[in-house]
């Protein structure tokens, strides 16, 4: 059936926003899309146009959401789990590249990376980078 996908699923669909930040860093990836959830449509609606969308959706692709408990999480859940598709919540940049790049090096995605990746992408700046200054200090004055 093709290529494995990406679904992006947001509030408001700063999905798309992201995306051409993500294109900024690895150029184009045509293989992601999108099902923005707007003010007007009911879960029931967004469920369709979700299930819509996976019908669409290879063997081994993927649905980000960007909120865990939100209704793009609770649709893409159930569509999920229909379609026996990996659904993984808390959409960032990094989690979205390091996807894109398993697909358009491989052709696949690491699931396992993904996670990984999503896992350590949120960090508290001033302490890494504090850290890693007094680490240089210890070092260089040994």
């Amino acid at each position: 059936m093709g290529k494995p996908q990406i679904l992006l699923l947001t509030h408001g669909g700063w999905g798309m926003s992201l995306m051409e930040g993500v294109r900024m860093v690895i150029g184009a990836v045509d293989f992601v899309k999108e099902v923005p959830l707007r003010p007007q449509v009911t879960f029931q609606e967004y469920l369709a146009l979700v299930r819509e969308a996976a019908d669409a959706m290879p063997d081994g692709s993927l649905i980000l959401t960007d909120m865990f408990g939100g209704t793009t999480t609770n649709a893409g859940a159930l569509v999920g789990r229909e379609k026996n598709i990996r659904v993984f919540s808390g959409l960032n940049a990094p989690l979205l590249i390091e996807a894109c790049l398993g697909l358009m090096e491989e052709g696949s995605i690491d699931f396992d990376s993904v996670l990984e990746t999503g896992e350590t992408s949120v960090m508290d700046v001033i302490e890494k980078i504090t850290k890693s200054l007094q680490e240089r200090e210890v070092e260089k004055n040994g």
